[in-house]
């Protein structure tokens, strides 16, 4: 660890900077996010979503939209 802080010293004390920590930090996330994605993509690939038919329509009741736009015209 004591040679880093040499190195520091040579580093101008008055620029901050993020380091090599901070590009580790920045590249793991950057790799969990992608990771993260990658499984979502494949989840979401899984899903076998089909919508339940609407009880109203096989009952024969119409629909509100129908009705509203029968009562604008007529």
């Amino acid at each position: 660890m004591t040679h880093l802080a040499t190195l520091a010293k040579e580093v101008d004390e008055d620029k901050v900077t993020p380091g090599v920590l901070g590009f580790i930090v920045f590249a793991v996330m950057a790799l969990a996010v992608w990771g993260l994605m990658k499984s979502m993509t494949k989840h979401m690939g899984k899903v076998d979503f089909k919508e339940a038919p609407d009880p109203k329509a096989e009952s024969g009741a119409p629909e509100a939209s129908s009705t509203s736009k029968a009562q604008q015209q007529g």
